[in-house]
């Protein structure tokens, strides 16, 4: 990762926006299923990676005066669910190191945000319920009764990355067509 931000400094002067969109679902399976492994390779992913990423990127916005980081999370970093206790765990602990981090750099003009994505069309929810049936069913329990498409979310992240979000740090925005209105 400093590798990655240290190249994109040299080739632009400066990190304005940075997006920390690491994940895996894990190991579906109830708790008693779960092992260090599975726990790690989840963790790993979508907690220490984001972790490492904020690091280096604050490296560089902390110096300059400004920026604004977006992680994304899940709507599962809010609620909870039977079979994915550990993918669960990894977006509560994104959500806290988000708003960790946002307190810890909102008097330097950075600004850290944490999106909570709800049921997307991607790859991951299709291994993630790993049927139609299941991800049919998963659907029902939306009240926009649809996915999100990878655009819509893309809009708000571009959106609370951008000057006109210039008051948000320390959010947790749910784009999740409702499901955490329930």
């Amino acid at each position: 990762m400093r590798n990655l931000v240290d190249q994109t400094v040299k080739r632009f002067g400066r990190l304005d926006i940075a997006v920390n969109n690491a994940g895996t679902e894990g190991l579906r399976g109830l708790v008693t299923e779960q092992t260090e492994e599975s726990y790690a390779a989840t963790f790993d992913t979508n907690v220490l990676d984001v972790l490492l990423s904020m690091k280096h990127e604050l490296r560089v916005m902390l110096p300059q005066g400004s920026g604004s980081i977006v992680n994304i999370s899940s709507t599962y970093g809010s609620i909870c669910a039977a079979g994915a206790s550990v993918y669960v765990a990894s977006k509560h602990a994104v959500e806290g190191l988000t708003k960790s981090a946002a307190l810890e750099v909102a008097g330097a003009g950075v600004r850290v945000n944490v999106i909570a994505v709800g049921t997307t069309d991607t790859g991951m929810l299709t291994r993630f319920t790993n049927t139609d049936e299941n991800k049919a069913a998963l659907v029902s329990t939306v009240p926009l009764k649809r996915l999100a498409t990878p655009e819509e979310i893309a809009h708000v992240i571009a959106f609370v990355a951008s000057a006109n979000a210039s008051y948000m740090t320390g959010s947790s925005i749910p784009v999740d067509g409702g499901k955490l209105a329930h």
